[in-house]
């Protein structure tokens, strides 16, 4: 029988996850910025701010954004410091609007893009200062083998950060923030990109990600040493961080 895996909360065959990803993100990469500001009430940009503040990028600093697609991520260290940035992403259609974004701010030194798999970075061990991944890494298929492939390709006391729905403290929020978001957010996505699927699978995927601790454990399991992490708006996400010793 073939190895399974989950897809949102259906069952699929481990290779074909990958595939069906990419096609929510194919889907969906002109429209998802204004949806990440429809779905969060705006919240995505303090968010996003805290987890670049927290790791305080340096001038000549080289980071890794893995899954940082239309370069929101990457905008922000750029204009934090004078950095080396290089967006990864599996899916070409939200690097080719990353790009696009880029050339609107003129935005250009120290930023490139990639088209690569989490799972297998094509860069060498020890080559980078940070890897960071917002709202990614639940999207990945093996999510063990891509904190792996961050702890290989970071420098000895390199950074790992990152930001990720996560799961709310109190169990009465929780099921005010589940009403909420299978019941609005498809409909929503439906009504702004005309396909209200992918971000079913988008609500789906979030309750099928680990709990803070046990994604704590995870990446400790992964080599990593020193792994805190905050909670924010209540758990609706999480910042995790991690040194590589």
């Amino acid at each position: 029988m073939a190895d399974t895996t989950h897809f949102g909360f259906r069952k699929v065959a481990t290779d074909e996850k990958e595939k069906l990803v990419r096609g929510v993100f194919d889907g969906v990469a002109s429209k998802y910025d204004v949806m990440n500001d429809l779905m969060s009430g705006g919240l995505h940009r303090l968010w996003k701010n805290d987890m670049v503040g927290w790791l305080s990028p340096r001038e000549g600093m080289k980071i890794l954004d893995v899954a940082g697609g239309t370069g929101d991520i990457a905008f922000r260290m750029a204009e934090y410091a004078p950095c080396e940035v290089t967006v990864c992403d599996i899916n070409q259609q939200m690097i080719i609007e990353g790009r696009d974004r880029a050339l609107d701010r003129n935005l250009r030194k120290g930023l490139s893009w990639m088209c690569a798999n989490a799972e297998s970075l094509p860069f060498a061990d020890n080559s980078w200062d940070a890897y960071t991944i917002a709202f990614g890494i639940r999207n990945v298929t093996h999510i063990d083998k891509a904190l792996s492939e961050a702890y290989r390709v970071l420098q000895p006391g390199g950074r790992f950060m990152c930001l990720e729905f996560s799961h709310l403290a109190h169990d009465w929020l929780q099921k005010m923030y589940d009403t909420y978001s299978f019941n609005v957010i498809p409909r929503v996505g439906e009504w702004v990109t005309g396909n209200g699927e992918p971000y079913q699978y988008l609500v789906e995927s979030i309750r099928q990600f680990p709990k803070q601790e046990e994604f704590k454990r995870m990446i400790e399991q992964a080599g990593f040493g020193n792994v805190q992490y905050r909670n924010l708006t209540q758990g609706v996400v999480a910042i995790h961080s991690a040194r590589k010793f």
